[in-house]
């Protein structure tokens, strides 16, 4: 999958809360869009997405995690088959490329 989260920025509203800005993006990459993790930063809480690229890579990447022997990744593929978004409870989105 190609695109460009950059050029997205233009066509993205304003969210008032994270969960507008979940199903934007749940629209926009469906079956793509994945929960990673959520935390709080600085008082907000913030939900970690991936936007997955390359099913392949990402899910060997993702299997890697499960095995009990030290997984070593040399491949840059592997952090390409993804992006971070990163979206607050109010709505703030930031991602990683």
């Amino acid at each position: 999958m190609n695109f460009d989260l950059t050029s997205m920025t233009e066509q993205m509203p304003d969210f008032n809360n994270h969960l507008e800005a979940r199903e934007w993006f749940t629209s926009q990459f469906p079956n793509r869009f994945l929960l990673r993790s959520e935390d709080t930063l600085e008082g907000k809480r913030v939900y970690f997405y991936h936007v997955v690229k390359n099913p392949e890579v990402y899910q060997q990447y993702m299997e890697s995690f499960s095995k009990t022997e030290g997984h070593e990744i040399t491949n840059p593929e592997t952090f390409e088959s993804y992006s971070t978004v990163e979206i607050s409870e109010d709505g703030d989105i930031s991602f990683s490329i």
